[in-house]
């Protein structure tokens, strides 16, 4: 599983990653973080509002910091 942190290095870009690799770590998930602060790139998702997550290539949320239980759900899904 590929996790995209789409964030310019913001303090909630860099919260989203702490929360998305806890969550991860937490389902016991075989994983990849990554990091994407290249504006052209993160727009190549259409995401306008940073931070963005997103899972395998597709966006699961953008502009909020989910809770560590709403990621959880997101990465089961």
């Amino acid at each position: 599983m590929k996790i995209q942190i789409l964030g310019t290095g913001c303090p909630k870009c860099n919260k989203l990653a702490e929360v998305a690799e806890a969550a991860a770590k937490e389902l016991g998930l075989d994983y990849e973080l990554e990091k994407i602060s290249e504006v052209k790139k993160i727009m190549a998702f259409g995401v306008m509002m940073t931070p963005a997550l997103a899972v395998d290539g597709k966006v699961k949320v953008a502009g909020k910091v989910p809770s560590l239980e709403a990621i959880k759900e997101l990465l089961k899904a």
